[in-house]
């Protein structure tokens, strides 16, 4: 069960991170990239970014970006954060494939 101060961090990140992916979206013309979670550990020392990018077909291409340029977004995350968090959680970026899920049992059904 996450702590209070956990969803807190969490949301601070999850605003921060969307910011920083807009902008890093824009210079990947026609890809959409949406931060839909952040988890948070116990001891504040990792967050999982669970990241959702459309067009399907640009998936992999952005992810292997997204991962490439980690330490560039912590470094982004920690200028915006500095006067709230004193250390800088290590980011993971996962991608969220809720929504392929929702529409294969969406298929299913229809059948």
């Amino acid at each position: 069960m996450e702590s209070t101060r956990q969803h807190k961090i969490a949301r601070l990140i999850q605003k921060d991170m969307s910011d920083i992916l807009l902008r890093y979206a824009r210079t990947l013309h026609g890809t959409l990239i949406s931060v839909s979670e952040v988890r948070v550990s116990p001891d504040l020392s990792i967050a999982h970014i669970y990241v959702s990018i459309f067009p399907q077909d640009r998936v992999r291409e952005t992810m292997t970006l997204i991962e490439e340029n980690t330490h560039k977004f912590r470094g982004e995350l920690g200028t915006l954060e500095r006067h709230q968090l004193r250390v800088i959680p290590e980011i993971a970026f996962h991608l969220d494939e809720t929504i392929d899920r929702m529409e294969r049992i969406d298929q299913l059904l229809k059948q």
